[in-house]
Order: structure tokens, then C-alpha cells, then sequence
């Protein structure tokens, strides 16, 4: 039985998760588009394939939709965060002035973390992308399988055209 492209699927996959993650206001379903890309990948996997995609097939191919979408999500949320980031933290800087319940300690705090993170630092970028592959390849994995449960197709692909069907002659009537 030939083996099933992954590549493609899983490109697809990982764009999927990482647009969808990278995006401010849809990033609330957190790991929910990493299940949905590696269900995606399982499902273009098996419309292109004719046999039925195993568990392991769907395991991989969910796994490198994850790895993939953690790295496109670094690569899109990176002028987003440069786009939103001096209106995110004008945004937090209002609240906490504005808002007499915050201890000075916790004030201070939240001031000396923004003044440290003002823009997008390298360090803690790779360091996110690396915590994305991680949660990226165990969602994914979990979405892949989820994928071939739901996805797999019943039996063998049908014959050729043109094949003909011998079928054993029916058994003698009994008296």
C-alpha cells in the first residue's frame, strides 16, 4: 500500500493554526485552531489518498501541522505585535493609573515589565516559538488523531474500471 503525501496537508495545516493563532482578537481559543489544523491536515490527507490513513499516519502529519504553525505564527504575530503593541501598552498603562484597587507593589511591577518589553525582542521571541513547537506538536499529534477517527475512510478504494467480479458458483439446492 503506498504511503500518504504529508507534506502538503500539513503545510496547509500549520498555516491554518498559525494565521488563526497570530491573530489578536481570535487567539481566545488558544490550543482549539492547533486541534482544528491537525484535523484539517488528517482530512487533505485522506481525500488524497484512496486506502485508509492510519492512526500513525494522522498522529505525523498532525505533529508537523503544529511544528509548522508555531513557526508561521511567530512569523505573522511579529508585525502584529509591532503594529499593536505601543496601543496595547498605552492601553494597560491607562487602566493601571486609572484604577485606585492596585497596590503600589503590583503597579510598580507591571510599569518595570512594560519598560523592559517595549518592542519585539529576539530572545523572547525564539523563546515563544519554542514553547509554541512544544504545545504545537502535542495539540497538533491530539487534533491528527482526532482527525483519523473522524475522517477515515471505511475499506479498500473500489476497482478499476473495467475489472470484473468473479464470484464462486452458487451452492447445490438441498433436497
Amino acid at each position: 500500500m503506498p504511503q500518504a503525501p504529508k507534506l502538503q496537508p500539513a503545510l496547509y495545516g500549520g498555516l491554518f493554526i498559525g494565521v488563526l493563532s497570530a491573530l489578536p482578537l481570535l487567539n481566545v481559543c488558544c490550543c482549539l485552531w492547533i486541534i482544528g489544523g491537525g484535523m484539517i491536515a488528517v482530512y487533505l490527507m485522506q481525500q488524497n489518498h484512496p486506502y485508509p490513513i492510519t492512526a500513525a499516519d494522522g498522529v505525523l502529519v498532525g505533529l508537523l501541522a503544529g511544528l509548522i504553525g508555531a513557526v508561521v505564527h511567530t512569523l505573522v504575530s511579529i508585525p502584529i505585535q509591532m503594529a499593536l503593541g505601543p496601543t496595547l501598552q498605552r492601553a494597560i498603562q491607562g487602566w493601571i493609573m486609572n484604577n485606585p484597587e492596585i497596590p503600589p507593589e503590583t503597579r510598580s511591577m507591571v510599569e518595570n515589565m512594560m519598560a523592559r518589553n517595549a518592542g519585539v525582542s529576539v530572545i523572547g521571541t525564539v523563546i515563544g516559538m519554542m514553547f509554541g513547537m512544544v504545545v504545537g506538536a502535542v495539540f497538533g499529534l491530539l487534533g491528527g488523531l482526532l482527525g483519523v477517527a473522524v475522517f477515515k475512510k471505511d475499506g479498500p478504494p473500489p476497482p478499476p474500471p473495467g475489472t470484473i467480479d468473479v464470484y464462486p458458483p452458487p451452492p447445490p439446492p438441498t433436497l
